[in-house]
């Protein structure tokens, strides 16, 4: 810090500036009169008075005293995610060092280093800005950007952090230097992915749009190049592209649920990095309106369930037909007032039953309303693929009972018959009449459809299914007894019968409820329980919803992390999975239960692209998300971005070379040096003290106004 001295004149009048203007203007008035009357010793008088006034406008000599404010010139070094390429993190470290090291033959040097955020990419301006402003404008002498010249914020013109006045209003720009990280101008090829839906209709085909751009010195568009897709480990196809134009990508989806997508080009020749040559998207595969058949036996409380439940599903188009009278029962009342169409039988049945995916038979009595032929048709329809879900109340003991036709082949579970000389009054053996909650069994507990299922009961409780006190679920008080059951029980009811049973029947899939008062519970009967909830996933995992199969593996990358899940009812699914690297590499993790069903395993990842689970059984498939993409969209080492906003300030560019250790880092100066990074010397500076001396004392005016008025009198009287 360097004190200066400066001196100047100023006045601290005794008066008040009107009264002392209005002396003057008196001063002068009189003067002038008496030279027009030529009167002797009037300009000698005119003198003494401008001597007595000039004593009262207290004239001053100012010794003011300064102090030199140091300037300071930021360094903002760049620490994002591209300069990981390379070595351009540890040069420009490395030239920020050198920089701290050199000699105060310029401004002082602030360091500030740019780590980079989860989106936006770099943006070195931002950081320059914020950085400018705990610096006063006058103690700011520039900035330097040590980067390798990728950022997202370039100014079209001068930074307004760098474009300041002066104390006399001049406009001044301060310089912006550049060191790039590199020896060089750099060539990349990247793929973006220019359109790509996040939903497709399993069954059709996505379209895909994307891009190959070569950017850099010597790159041409137009240049050949090939993509290759692979999606969920099934083999790569290759698709021909060219450089700097869209392409569209035409990807089958296969089925529903989430679908990973690995694009890759090919390399060009002495490009950067590889880094951004590959791209990983997610498709979403839905079905395209899923088509349900309700079909009611007679008018009963269930049927507003049932249908409040699926006009609610928008994806969900519903066809529901109730039987209100069966053929052998004719009361004479016309066709047209019971329906407005006829039951389709025909067209449902046989024409068109294969477009449906799922079939509910709702307290369905076969009184010959459904030949042999159309019931095989259901039968066939469920071991293509499709869903069928039954609810059973005292008529499937009846003589018309499905379970009697070629629909009780697919059923997994069968009701002794009523005898035929059964009392009205008399219960059936295989019905149950009598209070009861139902409750969950150790494998319902386990599977997706009914696991945690709200207000189910402790596994606890469980050895006591008639406790009314362990269960928060309403109760029922009818439901069937089967002699037998195959496939899943997830429910049991009264003496722990099974009271919900699914099953799997070649491609298709079954779900039979033995009781038909469920509807009780969206009456709040005690409590009531989970209807809507339960029939929800009841009828999803018919249609085969991904996220309700009981034997699934999942995975996914969060944070540099694998974690892979496996949900199984099985007690004998291996604790082992084979892991799949994007390089092809295997490796093995062992999971560990952490649930009812449910077991887990982590493993850090350190390659991008698609990793592969697999349990022998079942696969998954995960990626990791890239962590702010528009940071590795280019990954040249380039001054095109940088250099025309260094040229507007003034500033220059340099290349600090490839090596960390031989750096060519110019110094730091004052003044304009083609050699060096130059910032003018703005000579901020700060009032640290002031003095005051009079310059007309009391006594000497006193003496030139004597001498004066004497003057004028002698002046005067020799006239």
């Amino acid at each position: 810090m360097i004190d200066s001295f400066t001196h100047t004149i100023a006045f601290a009048p005794l008066l008040p500036h009107w009264l002392l203007f209005t002396l003057v203007g008196l001063l002068i008035a009189v003067t002038a009169i008496g030279l027009l009357v030529r009167m002797r010793g009037t300009l000698l008088r005119g003198l003494a008075g401008a001597v007595i006034l000039l004593w009262l406008s207290g004239p001053q000599s100012l010794k003011e005293t300064h102090r030199e404010l140091p300037e300071t010139a930021l360094v903002i070094v760049d620490q994002t995610g591209s300069m990981q390429v390379k070595n351009r993190a540890a040069i420009a470290r490395a030239a920020a060092r050198i920089l701290g090291e050199q000699g105060s033959t310029g401004p002082g040097l602030r360091m500030v280093t740019v780590r980079g955020g989860q989106t936006g990419g770099t943006r070195l301006f931002d950081a320059l800005s914020q950085a400018a402003a705990d610096i006063p404008p006058e103690q700011l002498a520039g900035a330097i950007l040590i980067t390798d010249g990728q950022t997202r914020d370039a100014p079209k013109g001068i930074p307004e952090r760098l474009a300041l006045h002066d104390s006399q209003g001049h406009a001044v720009t301060l310089p912006l230097h550049v060191l790039m990280t590199g020896s060089g101008e750099e060539t990349d090829r990247r793929l973006r992915i220019l359109q790509a839906p996040p939903y497709a209709i399993v069954g059709k085909s996505a379209l895909i749009r994307v891009q190959v751009d070569d950017l850099g010195p010597d790159t041409q568009p137009g240049a050949s190049a090939t993509i290759t897709l692979t999606t969920d480990g099934n083999p790569a196809l290759s698709v021909p592209v060219h450089t700097g134009e869209p392409q569209d990508i035409s990807l089958p989806v296969s089925h529903p649920g989430e679908t990973l997508v690995g694009l890759s080009v090919s390399t060009l020749p002495g490009e950067v990095s590889t880094q951004n040559n590959q791209e990983i998207l997610t498709i979403t595969g839905v079905r395209d309106r899923l088509r349900v058949l309700l079909v009611s036996g007679t008018p009963n409380q269930g049927e507003r369930v049932w249908r409040r439940l699926l006009k609610a599903d928008p994806s969900v188009d519903l066809v529901h037909f109730t039987i209100l009278r069966p053929p052998e029962k004719d009361d004479g009342t016309p066709l047209s007032d019971l329906a407005l169409i006829a039951f389709p039988v025909e067209e449902l049945f046989q024409n068109k039953i294969g477009q449906f995916d799922l079939i509910i038979l709702d307290g369905f009595e076969n009184r010959h309303i459904l030949p042999p032929v159309y019931l095989r048709n259901i039968a066939r329809f469920v071991r293509k693929g499709g869903g069928l879900f039954l609810i059973a109340g005292p008529e499937f003991t009846g003589p018309n009972s499905l379970q009697e036709t070629a629909v009780g082949d697919v059923l997994p579970a069968h009701v002794p018959a009523s005898p035929p000389d059964l009392a009205p009054t008399e219960a059936a053996p295989g019905v149950t009449i009598r209070r009861f909650r139902p409750q969950l069994t150790e494998e319902g507990r386990r599977h997706p459809v009914t696991a945690e299922l709200p207000g189910a009961p402790a596994p606890s409780t469980s050895a006591s299914p008639d406790a009314e006190s362990a269960n928060e679920w309403g109760p029922w008080y009818r439901a069937l007894h089967p002699d037998d059951a195959r496939g899943q029980v997830l429910m049991s009811g009264p003496d722990a019968s099974p009271l919900l049973v699914l099953d799997h029947v070649d491609k298709g899939r079954v779900a039979l409820l033995l009781s038909d008062q469920i509807w009780l519970w969206s009456r709040g009967e005690l409590g009531g329980g989970p209807q809507a909830e339960l029939l929800r996933r009841i009828s999803h995992w018919l249609m085969k919803e991904p996220d309700l199969e009981e034997e699934r593996l999942e995975a996914h990358i969060s944070e540099g992390t694998l974690t892979v899940t496996r949900h199984s009812v099985s007690n004998t699914a291996s604790a082992d999975i084979t892991l799949t690297a994007p390089d092809g590499t295997k490796s093995t993790m062992t999971l560990h239960s952490v649930g009812s069903g449910v077991t887990t395993g982590q493993m850090p990842v350190t390659q991008s692209g698609i990793w592969t689970a697999d349990d022998g059984n079942h696969r998954a498939f995960a990626a990791p998300v890239k962590a702010n993409p528009e940071e590795f969209s280019d990954l040249r080492l380039t001054a095109e971005t940088v250099a025309p906003v260094a040229a507007r300030t003034g500033g220059t560019v340099a290349w600090l070379g490839d090596d960390p250790g031989k750096l060519s880092v110019p110094p730091v100066h004052y003044g304009s040096s083609v050699e060096a990074l130059g910032f003018p010397q703005r000579h901020a500076r700060i009032l640290t003290g002031t003095s005051a001396t009079q310059l007309l004392p009391a006594w000497a005016t006193l003496i030139a106004v004597l001498l004066l008025i004497g003057a004028g009198w002698y002046r005067e009287g020799r006239g």
